[in-house]
């Protein structure tokens, strides 16, 4: 009802996790927000089986973080962000815009408990983190504003960049930072101290 209610963005199924992948291959949604648990099939099987699909849709897991020990797990299955089940619900409507965009959604209180090592789910190791200081200075600008959520579009905007020019800029930086996706980069430019730089400053141009 909440995201019905929004003008631009329509809720074209749901499903329970058994039916889950098959009904996103039918109705082959922008997003899909998949609970991280449920009673018959488990967030993290349908999250497989919808990475597996030809184009599949960006997901975003809903999880209380209090008592999920397998956030760690989806986030190297490709998830496209965390979404807390008590989401404020004027908040998800954008959330969902930011995800189709292709940006990163993870609140401040899941990143934090991402990175503390919360039991089972995890922190970057400092050698991980090191591998930031491999970033050249553009690339980090990018990062910063990948991890604050913006769509490869919007950071091309904020820098002066082309569409292009960011694709290359991040896929540098998943093969430097030896992640597979935006959501990972983002926890280690979060741990590294990266999200305190303001991007907004940065006017290089497009090389």
């Amino acid at each position: 009802m909440i995201l019905n209610a929004s003008d631009d963005i329509e809720v074209v199924a749901t499903a329970q996790g058994a039916q889950a992948a098959e009904v996103i291959r039918q109705e082959r949604p922008d997003v899909v927000l998949l609970d991280i648990r449920m009673p018959d099939v488990d967030g993290l099987t349908v999250l497989r089986q919808i990475r597996e699909l030809p184009a599949p849709p960006q997901v975003a897991m809903l999880t209380t973080f209090d008592t999920d020990e397998y956030v760690l797990t989806a986030l190297r299955s490709g998830a496209s962000g965390f979404l807390l089940k008590d989401t404020e619900p004027e908040q998800l409507a954008q959330l969902v815009r930011t995800l189709s965009a292709g940006g990163v959604v993870m609140s401040p209180k899941a990143s934090r408990a991402l990175l503390r090592g919360h039991p089972g789910a995890g922190a970057p190791q400092d050698a991980d983190v090191a591998r930031v200081g491999l970033l050249s200075d553009r690339e980090r600008d990018v990062l910063v504003l990948v991890a604050n959520g913006l769509s490869n579009a919007d950071v091309g905007t904020r820098l002066h960049l082309s569409a292009g020019t960011v694709k290359d800029h991040v896929s540098s930086i998943l093969t430097k930072l030896r992640v597979t996706s935006r959501v990972q980069a983002a926890l280690l430019a979060e741990r590294a101290g990266l999200l305190g730089r303001d991007g907004d400053d940065a006017t290089r141009g497009d090389g």
